[in-house]
């Protein structure tokens, strides 16, 4: 029965997470003299994900949910949105284990591990090192985003423990 509670709560958690991967391809650019940014509500379900389900099975929603974007959406950015998940993930799960930051400080460190991991892969494929320098850029970006991230998941994971 608990391996059947599993498959269900990825699938469910994996399809909420595609909804909010679409609905944020659907906002306008948040600044868009300023490429790449994005609030990242997906999130909201992987760190969801991280206290409920543990780290594996978030792990198993981030990266089939990362698959199905990149076939739905954008096959291009497969990389490099793996790359930033597993960065992001990885600290994310450590500083959840470690249980020294709250929900938050957990999803500013995934955004801005998010973004280092993207431009790692940006600096390898385009073969310069110069693009490290928007990482001042992306460090500010995700710092805000995981703030908003982490209260909304926050939030959420109260609420769904008290039912």
């Amino acid at each position: 029965m608990k391996k059947v509670h599993n498959i269900t709560s990825i699938g469910i958690l994996t399809a909420v997470a595609m909804i909010l991967s679409y609905i944020e391809l659907l906002l306008p650019p948040i600044y868009a003299a300023i490429p790449g940014i994005k609030v990242g509500l997906p999130n909201i379900v992987i760190i969801y994900a991280l206290y409920s389900l543990g780290t594996k099975r978030a792990a198993a929603v981030s990266f089939i949910r990362l698959t199905l974007s990149a076939l739905l959406f954008n096959p291009s950015t497969f990389i490099y949105s793996l790359a930033g998940a597993v960065l992001s993930l990885a600290i994310m799960a450590l500083l959840k284990k470690s249980a020294l930051f709250s929900t938050v400080g957990v999803s500013i460190a995934g955004g801005v591990l998010h973004n280092l991991g993207q431009i790692l892969v940006a600096i390898c494929l385009l073969e310069t090192v110069e693009i490290g320098y928007y990482m001042f850029v992306l460090a500010i970006s995700g710092t805000l985003a995981g703030v908003f991230i982490g209260i909304a998941a926050g939030f959420i994971i109260d609420r769904i423990k008290k039912h």
